[in-house]
Protein backbone atom coordinates (compact mmCIF):
# COMPACT_ATOMS: atom_id res chain seq x y z
CA UNK A 1 0.00 0.00 0.00
CA UNK A 2 2.94 2.48 1.11
CA UNK A 3 4.39 1.90 -2.40
CA UNK A 4 1.53 2.65 -4.15
CA UNK A 5 0.98 5.64 -2.58
CA UNK A 6 5.03 6.82 -3.16
CA UNK A 7 4.86 5.63 -6.70
CA UNK A 8 1.45 7.77 -7.40
CA UNK A 9 2.95 10.38 -5.05
CA UNK A 10 5.83 10.15 -7.84
CA UNK A 11 3.75 10.33 -11.13
CA UNK A 12 1.78 13.61 -9.66
CA UNK A 13 5.34 15.18 -9.21
CA UNK A 14 6.59 14.50 -12.66
CA UNK A 15 3.11 15.84 -14.12
CA UNK A 16 2.99 18.94 -11.95
CA UNK A 17 7.03 19.44 -13.73
CA UNK A 18 5.79 18.75 -17.24
CA UNK A 19 2.97 20.72 -16.41
CA UNK A 20 4.75 23.94 -14.89
CA UNK A 21 7.48 23.39 -17.98
CA UNK A 22 4.88 23.05 -20.84
CA UNK A 23 3.63 27.16 -19.90
CA UNK A 24 7.37 27.95 -20.65
CA UNK A 25 8.62 25.54 -23.48
CA UNK A 26 7.36 23.45 -26.33
CA UNK A 27 6.66 19.46 -25.70
CA UNK A 28 10.04 18.64 -28.00
CA UNK A 29 11.98 20.98 -26.05
CA UNK A 30 11.29 19.47 -22.67
CA UNK A 31 13.78 16.63 -20.99
CA UNK A 32 13.52 14.02 -18.83
CA UNK A 33 16.24 14.98 -16.95
CA UNK A 34 14.75 18.64 -16.20
CA UNK A 35 11.66 16.77 -15.21
CA UNK A 36 13.85 14.49 -13.16
CA UNK A 37 15.82 17.71 -11.67
CA UNK A 38 12.60 19.43 -10.52
CA UNK A 39 10.73 16.40 -8.67
CA UNK A 40 14.18 15.24 -7.33
CA UNK A 41 14.27 11.86 -8.65
CA UNK A 42 16.38 10.38 -10.78
CA UNK A 43 15.91 8.83 -14.78
CA UNK A 44 15.19 5.36 -13.42
CA UNK A 45 12.06 6.62 -11.39
CA UNK A 46 10.98 8.43 -14.37
CA UNK A 47 11.34 5.20 -16.58
CA UNK A 48 9.52 2.85 -13.91
CA UNK A 49 6.71 5.05 -14.97
CA UNK A 50 6.44 6.12 -17.63
CA UNK A 51 7.52 5.06 -21.55
CA UNK A 52 8.29 8.89 -22.55
CA UNK A 53 7.03 12.25 -21.75
CA UNK A 54 4.28 11.66 -24.22
CA UNK A 55 3.42 8.85 -22.10
CA UNK A 56 3.15 11.22 -18.54
CA UNK A 57 1.54 14.02 -20.76
CA UNK A 58 -1.28 10.61 -21.24
CA UNK A 59 -1.48 9.82 -18.03
CA UNK A 60 -2.10 13.64 -16.97
CA UNK A 61 -4.93 14.01 -19.66
CA UNK A 62 -6.12 10.61 -18.21
CA UNK A 63 -6.11 11.67 -14.49
CA UNK A 64 -7.80 14.91 -14.67
CA UNK A 65 -10.02 14.55 -17.66
CA UNK A 66 -10.73 10.90 -18.65
CA UNK A 67 -10.89 9.65 -15.64
CA UNK A 68 -13.92 12.00 -13.91
CA UNK A 69 -15.36 11.81 -17.10
CA UNK A 70 -15.68 7.75 -17.08
CA UNK A 71 -17.78 8.51 -13.98
CA UNK A 72 -20.60 10.04 -15.49
CA UNK A 73 -23.16 8.10 -16.83
CA UNK A 74 -23.28 9.34 -20.48
CA UNK A 75 -26.71 8.42 -21.26
CA UNK A 76 -28.34 10.69 -18.57
CA UNK A 77 -25.29 12.62 -17.67
CA UNK A 78 -24.43 13.64 -21.12
CA UNK A 79 -24.55 17.72 -19.96
CA UNK A 80 -22.66 17.76 -16.96
CA UNK A 81 -19.81 15.03 -18.75
CA UNK A 82 -19.81 18.09 -22.01
CA UNK A 83 -19.69 21.13 -19.36
CA UNK A 84 -16.89 19.45 -17.27
CA UNK A 85 -14.93 18.65 -20.52
CA UNK A 86 -15.16 22.36 -21.72
CA UNK A 87 -14.30 23.88 -18.23
CA UNK A 88 -11.29 21.39 -18.59
CA UNK A 89 -10.02 22.83 -22.05
CA UNK A 90 -10.83 26.06 -20.63
CA UNK A 91 -8.35 25.95 -17.80
CA UNK A 92 -5.73 23.90 -19.26
CA UNK A 93 -5.36 25.44 -23.23
CA UNK A 94 -1.67 26.40 -23.02
CA UNK A 95 -0.88 22.71 -22.35
CA UNK A 96 -3.26 21.57 -24.27
CA UNK A 97 -2.19 23.91 -27.57
CA UNK A 98 1.45 22.80 -25.94
CA UNK A 99 0.76 19.18 -26.68
CA UNK A 100 -0.56 20.41 -30.36
CA UNK A 101 2.58 22.74 -31.50
CA UNK A 102 4.08 19.47 -30.56
CA UNK A 103 2.32 16.58 -31.72
CA UNK A 104 0.06 18.14 -34.73
CA UNK A 105 -3.65 17.80 -34.87
CA UNK A 106 -3.84 14.26 -36.29
CA UNK A 107 -1.32 12.80 -33.35
CA UNK A 108 -3.27 14.62 -30.89
CA UNK A 109 -6.90 13.83 -32.22
CA UNK A 110 -5.65 10.17 -32.31
CA UNK A 111 -4.21 10.81 -28.75
CA UNK A 112 -7.69 11.67 -27.30
CA UNK A 113 -9.95 9.58 -29.94
CA UNK A 114 -8.36 6.47 -27.97
CA UNK A 115 -8.97 8.39 -24.59
CA UNK A 116 -12.95 8.32 -25.82
CA UNK A 117 -13.63 5.96 -27.69
CA UNK A 118 -14.14 3.82 -24.62
CA UNK A 119 -16.82 5.96 -23.17
CA UNK A 120 -18.84 6.06 -26.15
CA UNK A 121 -18.78 2.40 -26.65
CA UNK A 122 -20.29 2.24 -22.87
CA UNK A 123 -22.73 4.91 -23.48
CA UNK A 124 -23.72 3.35 -26.88
CA UNK A 125 -24.04 -0.33 -25.21
CA UNK A 126 -26.01 1.03 -22.41
CA UNK A 127 -28.20 3.03 -25.28
CA UNK A 128 -28.96 -0.25 -26.75
CA UNK A 129 -29.74 -1.96 -23.43
CA UNK A 130 -31.91 0.76 -22.20
CA UNK A 131 -34.23 0.30 -25.73
CA UNK A 132 -33.88 -3.19 -25.36
CA UNK A 133 -32.16 -3.61 -29.08
CA UNK A 134 -28.99 -4.89 -30.27
CA UNK A 135 -27.35 -3.81 -33.44
CA UNK A 136 -24.50 -5.42 -35.54
CA UNK A 137 -21.33 -5.27 -34.25
CA UNK A 138 -19.69 -3.67 -37.18
CA UNK A 139 -22.66 -0.44 -37.39
CA UNK A 140 -21.95 -0.30 -33.56
CA UNK A 141 -18.14 -0.15 -33.98
CA UNK A 142 -19.00 2.75 -37.13
CA UNK A 143 -21.12 4.25 -34.41
CA UNK A 144 -18.30 4.10 -31.69
CA UNK A 145 -15.61 5.36 -34.22
CA UNK A 146 -17.66 8.51 -35.30
CA UNK A 147 -18.65 9.42 -32.30
CA UNK A 148 -15.12 9.19 -30.45
CA UNK A 149 -13.74 11.08 -33.74
CA UNK A 150 -16.15 13.83 -33.81
CA UNK A 151 -15.51 14.23 -29.94
CA UNK A 152 -11.82 14.46 -30.17
CA UNK A 153 -12.28 17.02 -32.77
CA UNK A 154 -14.27 19.38 -31.24
CA UNK A 155 -11.99 19.21 -28.38
CA UNK A 156 -9.63 20.38 -30.27
CA UNK A 157 -11.72 22.68 -31.98
CA UNK A 158 -12.43 24.37 -28.72
CA UNK A 159 -8.86 25.05 -27.52
CA UNK A 160 -7.61 26.21 -30.75
CA UNK A 161 -10.07 28.76 -31.34
CA UNK A 162 -8.86 32.35 -30.37
CA UNK A 163 -12.45 33.40 -29.13
CA UNK A 164 -13.53 32.97 -25.56
CA UNK A 165 -15.82 29.39 -25.53
CA UNK A 166 -19.43 30.09 -25.03
CA UNK A 167 -20.38 27.06 -22.67
CA UNK A 168 -23.74 27.36 -22.95
CA UNK A 169 -23.90 26.94 -26.95
CA UNK A 170 -21.28 24.38 -26.78
CA UNK A 171 -23.01 22.25 -24.42
CA UNK A 172 -26.41 22.78 -26.09
CA UNK A 173 -24.92 21.81 -29.40
CA UNK A 174 -23.05 18.73 -28.13
CA UNK A 175 -26.35 17.56 -25.57
CA UNK A 176 -28.58 17.81 -29.03
CA UNK A 177 -26.47 15.80 -31.53
CA UNK A 178 -25.62 13.24 -28.63
CA UNK A 179 -29.02 12.61 -27.52
CA UNK A 180 -31.14 12.79 -30.48
CA UNK A 181 -28.63 11.12 -32.88
CA UNK A 182 -27.68 8.49 -30.77
CA UNK A 183 -31.21 7.13 -30.47
CA UNK A 184 -32.03 7.76 -33.24
CA UNK A 185 -28.71 5.87 -35.56
CA UNK A 186 -29.60 3.00 -33.01
CA UNK A 187 -33.38 2.88 -34.04
CA UNK A 188 -32.38 3.36 -37.90
CA UNK A 189 -29.56 0.28 -37.78
CA UNK A 190 -29.59 -1.43 -41.55
CA UNK A 191 -30.55 -4.96 -40.76
CA UNK A 192 -28.68 -5.98 -44.22
CA UNK A 193 -27.19 -3.21 -45.65
CA UNK A 194 -25.65 -5.44 -48.42
CA UNK A 195 -28.97 -7.18 -49.03
CA UNK A 196 -30.93 -4.03 -49.10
Amino acid sequence: MRHDVQSQSTKTALAAALKKAMTKKRLPDITIKELCQACGVDRKTFYYHFEDIYALLKWILDQEAVEVVRKFDLLSDYKEAILFAVRYVEDNKHILNCAYDSMGRDQLKRFLYADFIGLVQNAVRAAQKQMNIAVERDYEVFLCDMYADAIASQIINLFRNEQPVDKDRTLAYISLVFKVSLRELLLCAPKDIYGA
